[in-house]
């Protein structure tokens, strides 16, 4: 089904809830990841610029997360073109994904569809550093994790000693830099009430809302944990149960996204050279698509070159190594 196809089932889904459609996918193919981020925001200007203001927009959400910045963004930025927001989840909207259908008064969740905990994870330039390959990586660190260390001391152990807490604070600073952490802190407080607001909209009772955050920044272990519809139902979101007819279309559209994106094929360089010496490639690695504004992608478009090089270590045996020459990344119309 190429775009073409999809607008049309667009236009069946605004005519039968009476609103404006936008789809948004970030890729979890495993290699070809994308995420949530303010490179978008300009590309949603022009989309509702182009659907103007309206009583109602749908967002057709597909994302394993990303920028909490860049959500907050985004979703303020839909409701200002409409008086109503509503978010269709086919499979999964998660972490950030899950704080922009915090700002919706209706949440479609298909019986596979899933949110996830917004405890956001922290990458900085002065974070915690892993071998990947001959290079140093900077890691994600989890503000949930650090707080967890925490209490673990002061709660689960214990611990009153103020030598104790001093030594135990010394040793996470000497692991996460002084700076970081300051930065986790204060990260924690702002995703709770980016939330609390996105949900005082919707949701009245201020204990419920309370939690709700509770469970989604903290109280559900991990951030890779899961929250189906019923779980969600159960919280006090705003959960709407598709009819059989809409779950087809929104379980048929997800396909089709898998398709176009290969979300269930790993990128694998060696297996896009097939043999070659060298290749082009152009992956799609994102979607924004509207019936008005077409159809956006994230692409990443290159060249993949094989060449043979000597190990680094005696006896300098020579090694395979594949070269990717990027020539363009980012949104462009398709």
């Amino acid at each position: 089904m190429a775009f073409a196809a999809r607008r049309a089932i667009y236009k069946k889904i605004e005519a039968s809830r009476k609103t404006k459609v936008i789809a948004y996918v970030t890729s979890d193919r495993q290699g070809a990841e994308t995420q949530i981020g303010a490179d978008c925001v300009d590309l949603f200007v022009d989309v509702l610029d182009k659907i103007g203001p309206t009583p109602k927009i749908s967002l057709l959400l597909h994302t394993n997360g990303g920028s909490t910045s860049s959500a907050w963004r985004l979703v303020n930025l839909i409701k200002s073109f409409c008086d109503e927001f509503e978010v269709l989840i086919p499979l999964k909207a998660m972490s950030a994904g899950t704080l922009i259908s915090l700002g919706a008064s209706k949440i479609v969740m298909t019986k596979q569809a899933a949110l996830g905990p917004i405890d956001p994870s922290l990458t900085h330039p002065l974070g915690p550093q892993i071998p990947v390959g001959n290079q140093l990586a900077r890691i994600p660190v989890s503000v949930e994790a650090v707080r967890g260390y925490l209490d673990a001391a002061t709660q689960d152990l214990a611990i009153k000693s103020d030598q104790t807490l001093g030594s135990i604070l010394m040793d996470l600073s000497n692991k996460v830099h002084p700076l970081v952490l300051g930065e986790i802190f204060r990260s924690r407080a702002q995703i709770r009430f980016l939330a609390s607001k996105l949900l005082k909209e919707n949701v009245q009772d201020s204990d419920k809302v309370q939690a709700i955050i509770d469970f989604l920044c903290a109280d559900s272990g991990s951030h890779d944990y899961t929250i189906n519809r019923r779980e969600a139902a159960a919280l006090g979101l705003p959960v709407e149960k598709p009819s059989d007819e809409f779950y087809a279309i929104l379980k048929k559209i997800h396909k089709d996204f898998a398709t176009e994106l290969k979300l269930t094929e790993p990128f694998n360089p060696s297996v896009e050279l097939a043999g070659n010496a060298a290749t082009q490639y152009r992956l799609v690695r994102g979607l924004v698509e509207s019936t008005g504004g077409g159809c956006h992608g994230y692409l990443s478009e290159g060249t993949l070159t094989k060449s043979q090089v000597p190990h680094p270590a005696p006896p300098h045996t020579p090694m395979e190594q594949i070269n990717d020459q990027r020539d363009f990344e980012g949104w462009k119309a398709i």
